[in-house]
């Protein structure tokens, strides 16, 4: 946007110029192998609407009504696509059943419901997207998948791949004011899980200990690690990380991001020497996280909803 080139602008910006009333979906619950399940957001019905279908996962404390899932999801059906989010664990209206929640390295919940995608429709082409914390967990999964992913291309947003060089930046300068809000989120969602769940018994971490978290250093050594099976930070962070799985990828991926994203340094990304054929770096100046508005603040115009679905429409051929 001409004269909005601002990074903290850009990253906040899609939230005062568009409405969450925009949002419009079909819900659906999709059951766990575990007990638990996750929610989604469908653009049009699977079962009436019979195109192809783009999975988004979404970021940290994120939703359909994020503007950039359901922006993204009107774009895609203007590009002849049908669309879903897939929300991860306790992230829609209701609380998920088990004391886990998700985390950034997480890739069995997204594995479970692409592959029934896949069983359920062989037809259809599928694709993913995943913006900041689902971009991580997208990129990790199909490096998982190698040769044998279900999904034809790929498209990651600001993603957070080496995710302890993000949690130092975070912790610093303006930065820590998304660090605030997104752990004021989190902290608030797990204080209501303390309903159902006895995390001092559990992990060791006391209720009364929640308020006093600053950083996402602290919140995951001491609960997402935990809780999920790691050791602490170090452990959660090392073996998270999508980085090292970027070069056993095998499809068409699109990695988006900005020089100026004020979550994360640049040297997140893979290096020259860890691009392969199957992998595309668009790498701008300017951008903020999860940004990237062009035109005028009465006319906004969202450039992901336009590469993005173009990018799907080129690797469809």
């Amino acid at each position: 946007m001409w004269g909005f080139s601002n990074a903290h602008f850009q990253t906040i910006a899609p939230s005062l110029l568009v409405s969450k009333s925009k949002a419009k979906f079909v819900h659906e619950v999709f059951e766990l192998d575990d007990g638990d399940f996750v929610d989604l957001a469908w653009h049009g019905t699977p079962e009436v609407d019979d195109r192809d279908i783009i999975v988004l996962l979404h970021g940290l404390e994120g939703s359909v009504y994020s503007p950039y899932a359901f922006l993204m999801m009107q774009a895609l059906d203007r590009q002849g696509f049908n669309s879903v989010v897939m929300h991860h664990r306790g992230c829609f209206k209701a609380q998920n059943r088990l004391a886990r929640a998700y985390h950034s390295g997480e890739t069995g919940d997204a594995r479970a419901f692409i592959s029934d995608l896949h069983q359920r429709y062989p037809q259809r082409k599928l694709g993913a997207i995943g913006y900041s914390l689902g971009g991580n967990m997208l990129m990790k999964l199909q490096g998982e998948w190698g040769d044998e992913t279900p999904l034809f291309a790929a498209v990651s947003v600001s993603a957070p791949l080496r995710l302890s060089l993000t949690a130092d930046h975070i912790n610093q300068g303006l930065s820590r004011f998304y660090q605030y809000i997104l752990m004021k989120d989190l902290k608030n969602s797990l204080l209501e899980k303390y309903n159902n769940h006895d995390y001092e018994t559990l992990i060791g971490l006391k209720k009364e200990l929640v308020p006093s978290l600053k950083s996402f250093w602290e919140y995951d050594d001491l609960f997402t690690g935990p809780i999920h099976g790691f050791k602490g930070a170090d452990e959660y962070y090392e073996r998270s990380s999508a980085y090292p799985y970027l070069t056993k990828i095998r499809r068409p991926t699109l990695i988006i991001h900005a020089k100026d994203d004020p979550f994360m340094p640049v040297s997140v990304l893979p290096t020259q020497e860890m691009m392969t054929p199957h992998l595309e770096l668009s790498l701008s100046d300017h951008g903020g996280h999860v940004g990237f508005i062009g035109g005028t603040p009465l006319a906004p115009k969202f450039w992901l909803c336009e590469r993005i679905p173009r990018f799907f429409k080129e690797k469809m051929v």
